[in-house]
C-alpha cells in the first residue's frame, strides 16, 4: 500500500509473510473489474481513463456500499457517524 506523507511517497507494507497486505486493493480491483471494465469497450485509451475516473469518483467512493461500513455508501456513513 502507498502513503502520501508530507514529504513524499511512502510504501507501507506488514511485514514479511502477510497475507493481508494486499487484500484491499485486490478486492477493489476485482469490484471494477466486474462492475465497470467487463460490461463495457472504448475506443479510446482517454475514454476508458475517464470512464474510470468517473467509476471512482463518481460512484465507487460517494454512493457504493462498502461491508467495512455496514453495507451503506460513504456519504450516508459519514452523515450517520457525523
Amino acid at each position: 500500500m502507498m502513503y502520501m506523507g508530507a514529504s513524499g511517497l511512502f510504501a507501507i507494507f506488514s511485514g514479511k509473510g502477510n497475507c493481508y497486505d494486499n487484500a484491499a486493493v485486490e478486492t477493489f480491483f476485482n469490484t471494477i473489474k466486474a462492475e465497470l471494465i467487463w460490461r463495457h469497450t472504448w475506443d479510446t485509451r482517454r475514454q476508458a481513463e475517464m470512464a474510470i475516473f468517473e467509476y471512482i469518483n463518481g460512484f465507487y467512493n460517494p454512493r457504493r456500499r462498502h461491508s467495512a461500513l455496514g453495507w451503506k455508501s460513504p456519504v450516508a456513513f459519514e452523515r450517520k457517524v457525523a
